[in-house]
């Protein structure tokens, strides 16, 4: 009897050793990720010198806390591209420099994004629209700012689907911001080609370049129509409660998926994908809002003195940084993957 009555004190105990274990490692792997990152920051942040020196520089900005964690994302997808790039190059494989010429493209779009191209005010805000009232100011565009002043006085919206909805609006703006860039370079690019007396080999491939841009200009035009229409609808008749999926990047990927070359069952495994890949954008918001706060608590702890609770603060704050980084790379790269196979499949439908 004894030896049973002893039974519970000593599965509390495992209970107990369990979870101090658990927590340790918790603990632990916490600390490993905020290690790493400064061990990678000792080392230089990236592998490319000119994506460390774009790093450096926007370390100089005062980029809030989460949009410096998005252009890590961006930096690094940028940087798994550009190093495809130098083993193409290295085998003869990018005769024509296109490749070449579209990675200086999403650079560039990367460098606009984020206000460092140079040019006044070309940041796209990072907020949301509850935090100020100049959100319409940045939206570059006048039937944008009357349908969001529309949506926002219309009562339709709470101020989470507000929220959500002016996510949707700056994805517009920055699907249109790529498409001028891109659009810019195909101007140049022909306006060489007009130039050119003798046709030649290289010229016919150079032709073929420029065929493919304009494909690419065609798809990006549909898509920003297509989120234009989309755009208008929403704000005029509010959120649909039957709407398959609310993340603006899924959306845009569904609207475009069903436009392309796919069987129906292989349409219903990309509308599967699809699902995966929004839950994987919301777990990544949740750790972009948490390092918001995360910041946000270490600036107010930092002028109460108190070391032990600064330096607690300072370790969850790198640890967030971390996650978020990592998920915004794993967010950025899905995408690039997702959007690669839609883009297949318009092109079949072209053949």
């Amino acid at each position: 009897m004894a030896a049973v009555r002893a039974l519970p004190a000593f599965a509390a105990a495992l209970l107990l050793a369990a979870a101090g274990q658990a927590s340790k490692y918790s603990r632990e792997a916490n600390e490993g990720l905020a290690a790493a990152g400064d061990k990678r920051r000792e080392a230089g942040e990236f592998r490319v010198v000119r994506l460390n020196q774009v790093w450096e520089k926007a370390q100089r900005l005062h980029l809030s806390a989460v949009k410096l964690a998005e252009l890590h994302s961006d930096l690094k997808i940028q940087e798994k591209d550009e190093l495809s790039w130098k083993k193409l190059k290295a085998e003869g494989l990018d005769e024509d420099g296109e490749k070449e010429a579209k990675l200086r493209r999403n650079l560039n779009v990367i460098m606009t994004k984020y206000g460092m191209n140079g040019k006044k005010d070309s940041q796209l805000v990072d907020t949301n629209y509850i935090k100020d009232g100049t959100e319409s100011d940045i939206l570059d565009d006048p039937r944008l700012e009357k349908l969001w002043s529309k949506a926002k006085t219309s009562g339709k919206f709470s101020d989470e689907e507000l929220d959500k909805l002016w996510r949707e609006f700056k994805h517009h703006k920055e699907k249109i911001h790529e498409y001028n860039i891109l659009l810019e370079t195909v101007s140049r690019t022909e306006d060489i080609h007009k130039n050119v007396i003798n046709p030649s080999e290289e010229n016919l491939v150079k032709e073929e370049i420029l065929h493919n841009k304009h494909r690419e200009l065609k798809e990006k035009l549909r898509s920003i129509n297509q989120g234009f229409e989309r755009l208008r609808k929403v704000s005029h008749q509010g959120y649909d409660a039957t709407s398959e999926f609310e993340e603006p990047r899924v959306i845009d990927l569904w609207d475009m998926a069903k436009s392309a070359n796919f069987t129906e069952k292989e349409l219903e495994s990309f509308r599967e994908e699809l699902k995966h890949f929004e839950a994987k954008i919301e777990k990544h918001h949740h750790y972009q809002k948490q390092l918001e706060i995360s910041h946000q608590k270490l600036k107010h702890v930092e002028g109460t003195g108190d070391k032990d609770h600064l330096n607690r603060n300072k370790e969850k704050y790198a640890m967030l940084q971390e996650k978020t980084k990592e998920l915004g790379y794993k967010v950025k790269k899905h995408l690039q993957d997702l959007s690669s196979r839609i883009s297949q499949g318009l092109q079949h439908n072209e053949l």
